[in-house]
């Protein structure tokens, strides 16, 4: 697992150094403070970009090249205040990432409405939120991309994950809806769809949860966070993949 890591890190590291010179974007990056977030964000700073993260507590590690905006997606007025932040360091937004998110995993027999609907919020209207204010920045400029990070769960479903599958499904319809709005502008809307990837989410499943995910993945061990950047950032200079959902999950939904 070690060297897998370190050569999927190296690989960032030679594109960097081989890509072609191009005006620094400035790039916007929801709960980008850890796990998938972080690797994107670094990723991003990498090729010479200039990232905003939001984070609701402790920001990234000290060291990052990255500008810490605190922001809860859920508060429309902190939403606005985290892109005037982003904006007035970095300019307008011209991508956006929008990966924050939570769980709230009960059946849904015990699942109060609150729990259903605190998850939805965070999730998929949350999501409304950063890409309606980001929005006004690309359509002046006439350029954007925007990836929202949903997860295999959307798309096959998980047991105890009601309302998290239902909001991160709700992410595929909402960028296929938002791709026929945007028509031939130059602003794209994708999701990436990860499986099991190392982060504390992942880590806080049970041995036999995870025996269970591994079982139905081909790949046969988890994604790096990495490995979902790499999706993410392709996407971010694909201008003519539009209302596209990638899985990132070795193999575990085998498309679909």
């Amino acid at each position: 697992m070690a060297g897998t890591r370190q050569d999927t890190a190296r690989t960032g590291q030679d594109r960097a150094g081989t890509r072609q010179d191009r005006a620094a974007r400035s790039v916007f990056v929801t709960g980008g403070n850890r796990g998938i977030g972080l690797a994107v964000a670094r990723r991003f700073a990498a090729e010479g970009d200039r990232v905003t993260v939001t984070c609701r507590g402790d920001g990234p590690p000290p060291g990052e090249n990255l500008l810490a905006v605190r922001c809860d997606v859920t508060d429309g007025r902190q939403v606005d205040q985290a892109f005037k932040e982003a904006e007035a360091a970095h300019g307008p937004v011209t991508v956006l990432v929008a990966n924050a998110g939570v769980t709230g995993d009960r059946l849904l027999v015990r699942m109060s409405e609150e729990d259903f609907t605190s998850v939805i919020d965070a999730n998929l209207t949350g999501a409304f939120r950063v890409v309606r204010r980001a929005m006004r920045g690309m359509l002046g400029q006439g350029h954007g991309r925007i990836v929202l990070m949903s997860s295999t769960a959307a798309l096959h479903g998980a047991a105890g994950q009601t309302n998290y599958a239902a909001a991160k499904a709700g992410l595929v319809g909402f960028a296929r809806s938002l791709t026929h709005e945007l028509g031939a502008r130059d602003i794209t809307c994708n999701v990436v769809a990860p499986g099991l990837t190392e982060t504390d989410m992942s880590r806080a499943l049970t041995e036999e949860q995870r025996r269970n995910l591994l079982g139905r993945t081909p790949a046969g061990r988890p994604a790096h966070p990495d490995e979902v950047a790499d999706a993410v950032v392709f996407l971010a200079g694909a201008g003519h993949v539009r209302g596209a959902v990638i899985p990132v999950d070795g193999g575990a939904g085998l498309g679909h």
